[in-house]
This record gives structure tokens, C-alpha cells and sequence, in this order.
């Protein structure tokens, strides 16, 4: 059995390592979308910026992703079971993929605004998403307190485990 969860530690480590590196690339992509943006004029210029914005920010959300596998996976080689555990996991994945949405739904909206009005209502969809997203977050977190309460160790051995992270 243990050399099965150091394979999927292994596995993680692999899949936390291409996400670093996914996310080199999209920063090597915004920064030669920006700096042709220097070029253009005004309109096109807007645009390449607006555009940087949403690569730079799926990079940082691969960046926590891969940030969040280590921890959670190689690192603790936690056991996603007990609900203060699973609170934790599913909020830091929730915290990252929020503000991404978010700031796409902005760039989305921005890029709607400057070239295709009629494009709108989809960048308005992609932030009432964000909205829902986040008050299901609520409704997950509300919920999961009254199991908290009934495994008080399970939250202790979580704040133990952060002690040890850092």
C-alpha cells in the first residue's frame, strides 16, 4: 500500500511540475503579447494588453494549482477524509479558480466592450458563474461546520499538519 500512494506522491509531483512549467509559458506568451503591444496603435494596443491580463492570470492559477498539489499531496501526503481536510482542499482550489473566472469574466468583458458588443452576455454569464460559484462555496463551508464540530481531532491534526509545512 505504501508503495502505492509514494507512486500517486510521484504522480502529483509530475502533474504539479508541468503546471509550473505550463505557466512559464503562458508568462513567456504575455510578455510578447504586451511588448508587441508597445508597437500597435491604441486599439490593437488595448487589446494586447486586455490579453496579457487573462494569460497572466491563468499562469498564477497554475501556479497554485501546482502549489497546492505539493502541498497536499507530496508534501503532507494528506488524506483527503476528514471534513476540516477536505474544507481546506476544495477552498484552496475554489479561492484560485474564483479569481480566475473573475478576472477573465473582466477581460472578457473589457475585450466585449472594445470589439464585439454583441459579445457581452457571455462575459456577464462567465461573472454571474463567479457568483454562483462563490455562493455554493458558502453553502459547502456552512455545511461543513456542523461536521467539524463533530471531529474536533481531525481539525487538530489539520493545524498540526500547517505547523509542519512551514
Amino acid at each position: 500500500m505504501k508503495l502505492l500512494i509514494r507512486f500517486f506522491a510521484g504522480a502529483h509531483a509530475v502533474i504539479a511540475v508541468l503546471f509550473v512549467c505550463v505557466a512559464g509559458m503562458l508568462v513567456v506568451l504575455a510578455t510578447k503579447t504586451a511588448w508587441m503591444a508597445l508597437g500597435a496603435d491604441n486599439g490593437e494596443s488595448a487589446n494586447a494588453i486586455i490579453e496579457t491580463i487573462g494569460l497572466l492570470a491563468v499562469a498564477v492559477v497554475s501556479l497554485q494549482i501546482a502549489q497546492t498539489i505539493m502541498e497536499e499531496e507530496v508534501i503532507r501526503e494528506a488524506q483527503v477524509s476528514a471534513p476540516t481536510r477536505v474544507r481546506r482542499y476544495l477552498s484552496r482550489f475554489l479561492v484560485v479558480v474564483v479569481v480566475a473566472l473573475a478576472v477573465e469574466g473582466l477581460v472578457a468583458t473589457f475585450k466585449a466592450l472594445h470589439q464585439s458588443p454583441h459579445l457581452l452576455p457571455h462575459a456577464a454569464t462567465i461573472l454571474v458563474s463567479v457568483g454562483f460559484l462563490l455562493a455554493g462555496w458558502g453553502a459547502f463551508i456552512w455545511f461543513n461546520k456542523a461536521a467539524e464540530l463533530l471531529e474536533p481531532e481531525a481539525m487538530a491534526q489539520a493545524k498540526k499538519e500547517d505547523v509542519k509545512l512551514e
